[in-house]
């Protein structure tokens, strides 16, 4: 998942603070928040001793700087253990009226006398400098340790969104804009540059800027009302420290190191959060049904009475914009700028997917619902003749573990994270030609976090920098995500700057008996992230507007969707894993099984991708006000089957719809492109093969969103994209 900043305070769109969730049940792939870009990365000290058999694979080296030295190319501040709420705040105003005094003199200019020197490229200078210095604003409210501190960037949020929402409003501005498009100057611009324009216009356009006063200033409300609920929504999400209670014999079935590294409360019981390395391993392998039912029905109510109240606001505003603009509903005013351009496409794409992974899930519920009959059985516990909500998890887990042999427990021993790690980096700069240089002394927020720098491995060249910060903490952003800190775009001189990148996870930390071992889902989710970094790092494009990974959002997860394939592929899987003890080689008869396991599942898990989806689609297309939790009950009911749990609603923990609206369907329609892109050149080609590589980074990551994802597509793939692979790899007939 990527998280977007605010590309720039004349863009509010559909922007407004955003997060975005990753593909599996329970996390967020990408975010998109203010400035329209993703975030960051961390890692632990693994690539430092070649002579440590975990260490075998890293090929990067390390380098040192001093405390007051900054680094090359890096213009922001994030040792945010040494900033005050007092100089964020001063800051966050200064930002503000930096860039309101250049909108004040691009807006003054005398219609008969705009040129490209007085209207576009200060327009162009401000957007490349409020999108650093904003992102570096933002980003303390998802990872800063200090709680003040991160209230103080989520009110900083707030006054940047409102005046974000006050200069997309500026009719001064779009008019002229407007009359510089239709001057010869705008006619013998670059192709990038005629993009820019052309698209300036079309946001102004959707920003209601043609319209009348009064309807300008009820859109511009709404927007500020929008931008105000989203911080408070995200907010809700990252402050939550809900957690439970269990006896040790409630969670029988949970690994034994799990249950020991749990904190104790004062009658000694273990103390079980809502985070994802404890959350996911409880509900996957707990074999007691009525802890997993408490689970369940206390993570899917989290922040639900504030935030359940929150979103249906969001989406009565939206319906009302999106009325106001013209448009039918807010998923045909989203879609109109995404590669599906409209809800019909959408719908069509969902319902022909889901009619074709049915019969497969239909298949494995038969199959779980035997697992549960003799489980029960054997366990004593009443057989209800039915999947519930909370069985979904642990019987897909279970049904890995029997019907393919794959341990998850056993086959973590041999994803210590600093093996992943080494072996991620080792694979992503030979197919990329680039080299990672971990920089020691770096200004960094908290002590699990990692810098690294970037060359191109050919010249030489600096390319950027990205930051790992790997590890779950209180009041730490909750779920997986990248976010662009730097664009590498030209600054005002034409120079490149340094690309800077942040990556946030949240895998189990290591503790004294052992260290951060990743289940195989971990470590594809891992690699997905990283892919998104390496989209941040290696794009170049003169603009901030189209760096990196703003690129329609129905395409955005491709490029690392596509990556995600490494962690199927034995020459691979070879370069990433190793057991923590002594490093000896993930055993083949493992390996195999593993990759066998592939398409295991693939009918709920797609239909649950499916539902998501769906729910976004009629959420956003409704001409009436939503019961959130009740159109979540029906659609899950409808597309999946199961009974939701009464009394909670996942519209309040679903991160997407404040960012990602009507376009959850991205995760799946881009995945159409990113077999297609495996299967036609990687998987023929070769997995590490050099050549490939740097097509793959010059023709996909490089363009960022200069060139529309269609044309990336067939450039890369020298013919028009199809379904075809997409299918096969759902284990479905074309």
């Amino acid at each position: 998942m990527f998280r977007m900043p605010l590309l720039s305070f004349l863009t509010v769109t559909c922007r407004v603070g955003t997060v975005i969730p990753r593909k599996y049940f329970h996390s967020a792939i990408l975010c998109q928040k203010y400035s329209l870009c993703p975030r960051d990365l961390t890692p632990d000290k693994f690539c430092q001793t070649p002579t440590n058999p975990l260490f075998k694979f890293c090929s990067a080296r390390t380098i040192s700087v001093s405390a007051t030295m900054r680094y090359e190319g890096i213009q922001s501040y994030y040792d945010f253990k040494n900033f005050s709420t007092d100089q964020l705040k001063k800051d966050a105003q200064k930002l503000i009226d930096d860039a309101k005094a250049v909108y004040d003199a691009v807006g003054s200019v005398d219609k008969e006398k705009v040129t490209f020197d007085n209207v576009i490229q200060p327009l162009l200078d401000i957007e490349r400098e409020s999108y650093t210095r904003g992102v570096a604003l933002q980003l303390p409210s998802m990872v800063a340790l200090d709680k003040d501190l991160r209230d103080a960037s989520s009110e900083a949020e707030k006054q940047l969104d409102e005046f974000s929402v006050e200069m997309s409003m500026r009719k001064d501005i779009f008019d002229n804009l407007v009359v510089f498009s239709l001057t010869d100057e705008a006619k013998a611009l670059d192709a990038e540059l005629t993009r820019y324009v052309e698209k300036s216009v079309t946001d102004g356009k959707r920003n209601g800027l043609h319209l009348p006063e009064a309807k300008r200033l009820e859109i511009k409300d709404i927007k500020k009302r929008i931008s105000e609920l989203g911080v408070n929504f995200n907010k809700n999400l990252n402050e939550d420290t809900t957690s439970l209670s269990f006896e040790e014999s409630e969670l029988s079935g949970v690994p034994e190191d799990l249950v020991k590294s749990f904190d104790r409360d004062e009658s000694g019981k273990c103390v079980v959060t809502m985070k994802y390395p404890h959350f996911f391993p409880v509900t996957r392998k707990c074999n007691n049904p009525k802890t997993r039912f408490t689970m369940e029905k206390t993570y899917q109510s989290r922040c639900m009475a504030e935030n359940t109240a929150i979103i249906e606001e969001i989406v009565e505003l939206r319906r009302q914009q999106a009325e106001i603009l013209g448009y039918a509903d807010h998923a045909t005013y989203i879609q109109e700028v995404r590669m599906a351009k409209n809800p019909e496409t959408v719908h069509k794409f969902l319902g022909e997917l889901s009619s074709k992974v049915q019969q497969l899930w239909k298949d494995e519920q038969a199959v779980m619902m035997e697992m549960k009959k003799a489980e029960a059985a054997e366990l004593g516990f009443e057989y209800s003749g039915k999947l519930d909500f909370w069985d979904f998890r642990y019987y897909m887990a279970m049904v890995e573990e029997k019907q393919y042999a794959v341990d998850q427990e056993k086959l973590k021993e041999y994803f210590p994270m600093e093996v992943v790690t080494a072996g991620l980096m080792d694979i992503y700069q030979k197919i990329l030609g680039l080299k990672f240089t971990k920089v020691e002394g770096g200004e960094v927020w908290h002590e699990d976090v990692e810098m690294w720098k970037v060359e191109d491995q050919a010249s030489g060249d600096d390319v950027g920098y990205f930051y790992l910060d790997l590890y779950p903490r209180d009041g730490k952003y909750g779920h997986a995500c990248m976010m662009q800190l730097q664009p590498g775009c030209l600054d005002r001189l034409g120079k490149r700057q340094k690309s800077v990148v942040v990556m946030l996870t949240n895998f189990s930390k290591p503790t004294k008996e052992k260290p951060s071992l990743l289940d195989h889902k971990e470590v594809e989710t891992y690699f997905h992230e990283f892919g998104h970094v390496m989209h941040g790092i290696c794009s170049q494009t003169n603009t901030s507007r189209f760096f990196g990974t703003n690129v329609e959002r129905d395409f955005v997860e491709a490029p690392s969707q596509m990556l995600e394939n490494w962690v199927w592929e034995e020459e691979s899987l070879r370069l990433m894993s190793g057991h923590y003890k002594d490093g000896s080689a993930l055993p083949k008869e493992m390996l195999d099984k593993l990759v066998a396991s592939k398409n295991a599942n693939a009918g709920g898990f797609n239909l649950r991708q499916v539902f998501l989806a769906t729910f976004d689609q009629r959420l956003h297309s409704s001409k009436t006000k939503v019961d959130t939790a009740q159109l979540i009950k029906d659609t899950y009911k409808e597309i999946v089957g199961i009974d939701t749990i009464p009394g909670t609603n996942f519209a309040a923990i679903f991160g997407h719809l404040v960012g990602y609206d009507a376009q959850y369907y991205g995760y799946l329609w881009s995945e159409v492109y990113s077999q297609d892109m495996f299967a036609t050149r990687f998987a023929k080609e070769g997995v590490m093969n050099l050549k490939t590589g740097l097509d793959y980074r010059n023709i996909i990551l490089k363009p960022g969103g200069s060139i529309d994802g269609v044309d990336l597509l067939k450039n890369f793939l020298g013919r028009e994209p199809n379904q075809e692979a997409f299918l096969r790899s759902k284990g479905l007939a074309l």
